[in-house]
This record gives structure tokens, C-alpha cells and sequence, in this order.
């Protein structure tokens, strides 16, 4: 039975001064890189500013609280921007937040169920694919933004929204290009000064520093561009009302399905940051219970105006470089981040929605693992397919549908080679068998639905004259259930006939599985040998002697 553990009891036995002065400095700079992006986030989502910060705040507490990593960091992420976008314009903010909760239920009963290692399962080819495939939409949703496009709400639909871009494009704002370029340019440089090792400027976060310098040049120059404070009144300074959003049982089922994507794509992402943060500081997360601290942090965050979190993969690798080691240094992001909106939050009025902007098309070009359309040519055709399918649907259509294509097609793919692997060798029959109504076959690999057809193909082609076949399934290491299926069916054919058949050299799981079935008692253990020599005796017992058959004691003697 699953137990709740989260990896924060493990830390405390032991913790010190030492260890908490780095996870205070670890847990401040994170918390000041998390602002910037916690505004942007939100608003590229349809939503408000202080809805990411509180995001930001309630879900990094609960995921940092209740979570199986020592070092993730949660909170609003680039991926759920175009989920979330299109929830918000289809079905509202209200529904929005029921569909976050449901999320979190999601996300809890699947820890409780230990699904957290199914997760695992993905495959790369999906994951490359619809990561791709959010930071090319992420980057798009940008646009309006960076470049003051009047095109007013944006739809949810890709090609209308492409459409309208298109339209607003010869009216774009220079101001407002202007100041997302320059932002935008310093931006680059500061990531690069800072990765060729820059002592000063390592200790402020890049997109910290844009945000300050945007903010400070648009409330001292006063540009005709538009602010936090000229689209949202602001941040409000203060806790926000604790609420439950309304429901109504009509439009409940309505938000399974929004549900469900949510869950998904925040189990993937956080147990795929908690897998690279593992290998920064040599230890193992545990994926149950982390599913369970994020279904925690998704129930609580819209009770308090919040939406869809999860782990955060550049938050979390920051925080391990910074020093954190333990879920304290989450709390302390969380709480420089209350800090922050209860004591600066007045100043943010000034922030330039371009400025945000540049640093959201920074974040998608960096989430995006294009490397993986570079290696296309270096891998097989299955997975080029996977990959370019879960891409261009997620772009074009829908990332559910996307991820739901992308696996049935991993899947027909997997059982396609699984196939290619099993095969089955025609034996060559001793002399006193030639001219016998009987065959013999080696089968290699699994017997399974996706194969079977290659054994019923070799036994159909001795159909008319064979009533006995021999089977060696030493090589055989899975039988499934429509493999055994097959075999029953073959027993039933040659019992017409007077003949048999026998099973040479099983396995541990075939013979489980065929004992376990009562396929053992209907074929009878004297058609069950260890080895193929037996079998050719078992015949011979039962076929017209000849002079070079093996006599009744031979068989009695092995």
C-alpha cells in the first residue's frame, strides 16, 4: 500500500545551519527568478498577473511541502500556457479553476494507485514531439505582445489565430517592437556573459534583471506601450480571498477531459524535472509521491485565485546550482515571493507587457529540444513518424490529442517490431518421421497477439496432412493470452484429426500461464516435455513403428 511520505521528512533528521544558509540563498534567487516568469506565464495563459504569482506561491509551497523531490521547484510553467489559454476561451475562468482542482484529484488518486513509474513510459519521441511543438505555440502567442499587434483577443484555433496575426501584422507598434527587441537583446547577451562565467552578473537571474531595467525605463520614459497597470489595474498588494470557485453539475463533465490534459502533461513535466534534478545531486525522487504533492498543489492554488502547476525543470536546476538540497529551499521561494507582493507589489504597474514578452520568447526557444528534428535522419522511420505527428498535431490541433496519437502510434510501432522479432523455423523431421503426418517448429521471442499469425501461417500451410506438431518454446520468454488462444485452438484442430500437440522446452512465464488457464490439464503432461528429444518419443509412441522409430522402452528409459 502506497504511504504518505513526503521527501521533506526524510530532510529534517539532521538538518543544520550550514544546510539552511544555502537553502536560503538557493531559495531567494529562485524566488526572484520565479517572478518575472509567474506574470508571464499568466498572462500568455488568458489570466491575470497576481493569478501566476499566487500560483507561484501556494502550488511551490504545497509541491515543496508534500512532494518526493528534494530539490523541485513547482509552480506555473510554459507548457500549460496553450492548454490553458484555450480552456480560458472556451470555457471561462471559473471553469478553468474547477478543471485545475479537478487536476489535482487526478493527480492524487494516480500517486495513491502508484502510476508515478507508468509516467516513465512515454516514449522520448512523444515527449520531443509535443515539447517542440508547445514552445513553437508558446513563441507564437507572443507575437501579439512583442510586437503591439491591435488584434485584441486571440482564438484558441490555429488557423484563425494564425489568420489574424497575419492581418495585424502591417499595423505592429514601433514602440512597443522597439522596447521588446531591446529587451529581448539584453536578455541574450546577459545569458551569455552570464554562461562565460561573468562574477557579478551570475548572482542576478536574466530574467530578473530585463524585468527591473524594462520597468525602470518605462516609468522614468513613459512610453506609449502597454504596462501591467494599463491592461490589469495593477498587482494587488495583500493576501486574496480564500474562495471555491462556482460549479455547476451541467458543465462538470465538460471539464473531464480538460481534466485529465492537465493532469497528464503536469505528472510528465514534474516527474521529468524530478528525473533531471536526480542526476545533479545524486538521488532518487519518489514518483508516487510527488504525483501526490502536485494533485496537493493543483487542489489548493485556484482556491486562492491560482491555476495548473507543476515542476519546474529550469526553476529546479536553478535552485540545485544555487546550493538548495532540500524542500526547505521551495518554501523559502515561496515565501520570497509573498514578500515580494506584499511589499513591492505597487511598483509592478510599470512592468511593459513587451518586456514580458521577450522574456516568454526566450523561455520557448529554450524549452524547445530541437535537437531532435537535427538527429531525425539518424533514427528509424517509427520514430521519425511518432515524433513529427505529435508535433504538428500539438501545433495545429490539440496537445491531448497530440499525446493520444503520438502513444497509439509508439504503440502499433512497438508491436510491429515485437513482431519482426518473433519467428518460428520449420524443423527438420528425423527419418523415421519423413512421409509421417507430422511437423516440428522452433519459435523465437514472444508469442503474443501482434505475432501469432506468423505460426498460424506455417501451420496452415501443413494443414491438410498434419496431426501431430511439435513446438519448441524453449526460445519463447511471453505468452500472452491470444497466443495461448492460438494454441488451444491448434490442440483442437489436430484432436479432430486423432493427433496432438506437443509443447517442448517452456519457459517460466508460458508454462504459468498455460497451467494457470487449465491448458495444462486439457493437453495432458504427457504432451508437456522439457525438451524436444522427449517430444519426437512422444510421437513415435503414437505414429505406425518402423524400424528406425524409438522403441516404447527408449521413451520409458529418458
Amino acid at each position: 500500500m502506497f504511504t504518505f511520505h513526503p521527501k521533506l521528512l526524510d530532510c529534517l533528521p539532521g538538518y543544520n545551519r550550514a544546510q539552511f544558509g544555502r537553502d536560503l540563498s538557493a531559495g531567494i534567487t529562485v524566488g526572484v527568478l520565479a517572478l518575472p516568469l509567474a506574470m508571464a506565464f499568466a498572462i500568455a495563459s488568458g489570466l491575470s498577473p497576481a493569478a501566476g504569482i499566487w500560483t507561484a506561491i501556494v502550488a511551490g509551497l504545497a509541491i515543496s511541502a508534500c512532494g518526493g523531490s528534494r530539490v523541485q521547484i513547482g509552480g506555473p510553467t510554459g507548457a500549460f500556457i496553450v492548454i490553458l489559454y484555450g480552456i480560458v476561451a472556451r470555457y471561462g475562468l471559473a471553469n478553468l479553476l474547477i478543471a485545475t482542482m479537478l487536476a489535482g484529484i487526478i493527480l492524487i488518486l494516480m500517486g495513491a494507485v502508484r502510476l508515478g513509474a507508468l509516467i516513465r513510459f512515454i516514449p522520448v519521441s512523444v515527449v520531443i514531439g509535443f515539447t517542440n511543438g508547445i514552445a513553437v505555440l508558446i513563441f507564437l502567442s507572443q507575437m501579439k505582445d512583442f510586437l503591439g499587434l491591435p488584434t485584441g483577443a486571440l482564438p484558441a484555433e490555429f488557423f484563425a489565430r494564425m489568420a489574424q496575426l497575419g492581418a495585424a501584422l502591417p499595423h505592429a507598434h514601433l514602440p512597443t517592437l522597439a522596447l521588446a527587441g531591446a529587451s529581448l537583446a539584453l536578455l541574450l547577451v546577459w545569458n551569455r556573459l552570464v554562461r562565460a562565467g561573468v562574477p557579478l552578473l551570475r548572482l542576478i537571474p536574466g530574467p530578473l534583471a530585463v524585468l527591473v531595467l524594462g520597468t525602470l525605463a518605462q516609468a522614468l520614459g513613459q512610453f506609449p506601450v502597454e504596462t501591467i497597470g494599463s491592461r490589469f489595474g495593477g498587482i494587488p498588494q495583500g493576501l486574496p480571498p480564500f474562495q471555491l470557485p462556482a460549479f455547476s453539475l451541467s458543465t462538470l463533465h465538460n471539464l473531464i477531459a480538460p481534466a485529465l490534459t492537465i493532469a497528464l502533461l503536469g505528472a510528465i513535466e514534474s516527474l521529468l524535472s524530478a528525473r533531471v534534478t536526480d542526476g545533479q545531486i545524486d538521488d532518487r525522487h519518489d514518483p508516487n509521491q510527488e504525483l501526490i504533492g502536485q494533485g496537493i498543489a493543483n487542489l489548493l492554488a485556484p482556491l486562492w485565485g491560482g491555476f495548473a502547476a507543476t515542476g519546474a525543470i529550469a526553476r529546479s536546476a536553478t535552485n540545485v546550482r544555487a546550493g538548495g538540497r532540500t524542500p526547505v529551499a521551495g518554501l523559502i521561494h515561496s515565501v520570497t515571493l509573498l514578500a515580494i507582493v506584499l511589499l513591492a507589489a505597487p511598483l509592478a504597474r510599470h512592468i511593459p507587457l513587451a518586456t514580458l514578452s521577450a522574456i516568454l520568447v526566450v523561455v520557448a526557444v529554450n524549452m524547445g529540444e530541437w535537437h531532435g528534428f537535427k538527429e531525425l535522419p539518424r533514427y528509424s522511420l517509427n520514430y521519425r513518424v511518432t515524433l513529427l505527428a505529435t508535433f504538428f498535431i500539438t501545433v495545429i490541433f490539440d496537445l491531448t490529442l497530440a499525446v493520444e496519437i503520438g502513444m497509439v502510434l509508439a504503440s502499433l510501432f512497438f508491436i510491429y517490431r515485437m513482431s519482426e522479432l518473433t519467428h518460428a523455423d520449420a524443423l527438420p523431421l528425423p527419418d523415421w518421421a519423413r512421409g509421417q503426418p507430422v511437423t516440428a517448429y522452433r519459435l523465437y521471442g514472444s508469442l503474443f497477439f501482434g505475432a501469432v499469425g506468423k505460426l498460424q501461417t506455417l501451420i496452415d500451410q501443413n494443414a491438410a496432412h498434419t496431426r501431430w506438431v511439435l513446438l519448441d518454446l524453449h526460445q519463447v520468454i511471453n505468452l500472452d493470452t491470444t497466443g495461448l488462444d492460438t494454441l488451444e485452438a491448434l490442440h483442437r484442430l489436430l484432436a479432430k484429426r486423432d493427433g496432438g500437440l506437443i509443447l517442448a522446452g517452456l519457459q517460466a512465464q508460458p508454462r504459468s500461464l498455460i497451467h494457470r488457464s487449465g491448458f495444462a490439464d486439457t493437453l495432458g503432461d504427457a504432451n508437456l516435455v522439457d525438451d524436444l528429444d522427449q517430444a519426437w518419443s512422444r510421437v513415435a509412441l503414437r505414429l505406425p513403428r518402423d524400424d528406425g522409430a524409438p522403441t516404447e522402452e527408449t521413451d520409458h528409459d529418458r
